[in-house]
């Protein structure tokens, strides 16, 4: 050892206090499992709804309860019975689709999504288009908002005969997004999932 040499103290581990916060760890990891065990009925409807919300965000957007429940204000109806297989529609029915408008090339997350609305126009229907007043054979079913809620311009469907199987859709209310709008545009037969029965 050289004159200028100094002893540097070798760091002390202490592995005391990592150790006891993983024993910590296991102890509320442990009694969380005890209390889920016992309260299990608490906990399954709630897993059951987590279950069914990440399918419908990442997996498959299509509904496959009997029953539907709608939180947007685009109808009137919150909970409604839904009728799958073949379907006849006519006007004034409730259907629910999958959503394929232009929209989705600028919002992504809408593609596939299913939509609730209302038939308001058959194949054979005349759309016209007065400013921004959209009527279905003469009659005046909605008007056109010129601006989304993220302030993106909107722009009215264009005037057209509603083709073979295709359908003309809208909600009730004023901020419903539905076929007076082209980036939303017509339904094809094939987008309709099922029929729907509005409870209340």
């Amino acid at each position: 050892m050289t004159p200028f040499s100094t002893r540097i103290p070798a760091p002390r581990l202490s592995t005391g206090s990592a150790a006891n916060k993983w024993s910590g760890l296991r102890c509320h990891t442990a009694e969380f499992l005890r209390h889920v065990r016992r309260r299990w009925y608490l906990y399954l409807p709630v897993a059951a709804i987590w279950g069914l919300a990440y399918t419908r965000l990442y997996i498959d957007p299509t509904p496959r309860l009997p029953v539907l429940f709608n939180w947007t204000g685009s109808l009137p109806y919150r909970v409604a019975l839904v009728h799958y297989g073949p379907h006849r529609l006519e006007r004034g029915d409730y259907i629910v689709f999958s959503f394929a408008g232009e929209a989705q090339a600028s919002y992504p997350g809408l593609r596939g999504q299913p939509f609730f609305k209302q038939v308001r126009g058959l194949p054979g229907d005349r759309v016209t288009v007065e400013e921004r007043a959209v009527a279905v054979n003469g009659e005046v079913v909605g008007l056109a908002k010129s601006q989304a809620f993220d302030r993106r311009p909107l722009e009215p469907i264009t005037a057209t005969v509603i083709p073979p199987g295709h359908y003309y859709v809208q909600g009730t209310g004023p901020d419903s997004f539905d076929s007076r709008y082209r980036s939303s545009g017509l339904v094809r037969a094939d987008q309709v999932i099922a029929t729907v029965t509005p409870l209340f």
